[in-house]
């Protein structure tokens, strides 16, 4: 049967060298994460009635021979490699070499919020940084507490809170990072920054209008 083993790899597309990354427009296909509507074409080496295309549901899960649906959403190519797989691997082949392109993709996107100049929701294609992210908002806002950068991200249907320091990253001091779909960005307002911005309103106000202060008797 031709679903028991792999005697020979099939050959990758003309011109693309062995152990090639895939590419999705500029991007790199590892570093991009399968979301709902992506077209998918999947192979298995040297089989060729494995090949498929097939699109991500609106759950983010793909149906596939033999093994049936499996959810891919949120994966990078390589880690849908690895699970499909596992999947044949577990009961129908050995050591099945499987190859995730991704032909179309979707516009995904991120949320921005808080002391930036323009919050809002963006769309993304690919690679993201969290600079970039800002940068997308129209840059800082006013006042903003760039030390504790806060990135909300969606794990497991659970939110989960990452803080960056937008000032180091900035001079180099640590990596700049990748942002995923769906990722809530909020710049946070200086707390202390704003008292001292009232604070020195307050004495202008009070020097330009002596009887702002009127005293008791």
């Amino acid at each position: 049967s031709p679903f028991l083993s792999r005697d020979a790899a099939a050959p990758l597309p003309p011109g693309v060298p062995r152990g090639a990354k895939p590419v999705v427009g500029e991007v790199a296909a590892d570093d991009y994460r399968i979301g709902p509507q992506d077209l998918l074409e999947i192979q298995v080496f040297g089989i060729e009635n494995l090949k498929r295309e097939v699109r991500v549901n609106s759950r983010g899960a793909a149906s596939l021979p033999l093994i049936g649906t499996v959810v891919l959403g949120g994966l990078t190519s390589q880690e849908a490699e690895a699970l499909i797989a596992a999947r044949y691997e577990k009961d129908y082949l050995q050591d099945p070499q499987v190859s995730v392109f991704i032909k179309e993709f979707t516009s995904q996107r991120i949320t921005v919020e808080g002391a930036v100049a323009r919050p809002g929701i963006y769309p993304i294609r690919g690679d993201t940084t969290l600079v970039q992210a800002i940068a997308l908002a129209g840059g800082q806002g006013q006042l903003p507490d760039l030390t504790e950068v806060m990135v909300f991200r969606l794990e497991a249907g659970q939110r989960r809170q990452l803080t960056y320091d937008l000032i180091k990253i900035r001079g180099g001091e640590i990596e700049d990072p990748k942002l995923a779909s769906e990722d809530i960005v909020v710049v946070k307002r200086s707390e202390s920054r704003v008292v001292l911005r009232d604070s020195v309103i307050g004495d202008v106000i009070n020097i330009v209008n002596p009887f702002n202060y009127m005293p008791r008797f």
